[in-house]
């Protein structure tokens, strides 16, 4: 008798450590559960994405400007299997009712576009863009699962404005994490960290994101219409979009310049 109780033991030990997840294991199943949660096979196959809104920017926790924000978005075919750093969308960001003041993203350069001309951007913000977009999550669910290196690890569960969330330090192969904290309920992602380097000082720059308010924006794809970005523990930057539509056939016209553009100096 005292075998058979043995062996029983002996199997439900052996079914519970085969149920036991790894910290990895874990951690990959919950990025993979906010993918699912953000749209599944429709959020990978997004093309494009417009958000319009208010944008507010702020200097010392102090409201330094805001507009009429206008931010078009387009996702380039990526390499298969995805190329490490490869940096695979383009963006504009025009401000103002008309639209009159106008940023430009697009493969590792960027302008300011003005009635005067296109004045490229200086290395230290495109450096920015950079960095922020490979390490945005949204980015990483959409462009970068399956590539060579990158890692999930689970950090267990915490609080984030009183609702419980999962924590993952997502890591790549250049050894560059960031942490996200995804909704228990939803699935949803709603913080993120990074750290960077400051290419002007060296400085180190904790970058923080905050995202909410999760709506359907077409074919069953969920985008949040607030986001909030904090530098070194101050707000720098809030979102409140009115509208976010996704598959709008962008064109290429949109996100590169116009041939008789004047060209200035670049941006010091």
């Amino acid at each position: 008798m005292k075998t058979i109780w043995a062996a029983l033991l002996a199997a439900v030990m052996a079914g519970a450590g085969a149920r036991a997840e790894s910290i990895e294991q874990k951690g990959k199943r919950i990025v993979e559960e906010a993918l699912e949660a953000m749209g599944g096979s429709a959020f990978l196959a997004l093309q494009d994405r417009e958000e319009t809104g208010r944008a507010y920017s702020f200097y010392h926790e102090k409201l330094s400007g805001l507009a009429v924000a206008h931010i078009y978005t387009r996702y380039l075919i990526r390499p298969e299997p995805p190329e490490i750093g490869y940096l695979g969308v383009r963006e504009r960001e025009a401000f103002g009712k008309k639209q009159e003041d106008v940023i430009l993203f697009t493969q590792g350069t960027g302008y300011e576009l003005t009635f005067r001309g296109a004045r490229p951007l200086p290395d230290a913000r495109i450096a920015q863009f950079k960095a922020g977009t490979l390490r945005n999550i949204f980015y990483i669910l959409r462009q970068r699962m399956g590539e060579a290196g990158l890692v999930f690890i689970s950090r267990g569960s915490d609080f984030f404005d009183n609702r419980p969330v999962e924590i993952v330090d997502i890591t790549d192969a250049n050894n560059e994490t960031v942490t996200v904290h995804f909704d228990q309920a939803t699935k949803l992602p709603t913080w993120q960290r990074f750290y960077r380097r400051d290419p002007i000082n060296n400085d180190k720059l904790e970058e923080v994101s905050i995202f909410d308010k999760y709506r359907d924006v077409g074919g069953g794809v969920k985008w949040p219409f607030t986001i909030r970005r904090e530098r070194n523990g101050e707000k720098i930057f809030e979102m409140y979009s009115e509208k976010v539509v996704a598959n709008q056939g962008l064109k290429d016209d949109l996100f590169t310049l116009p041939a008789s553009m004047k060209i200035l100096p670049k941006m010091k």
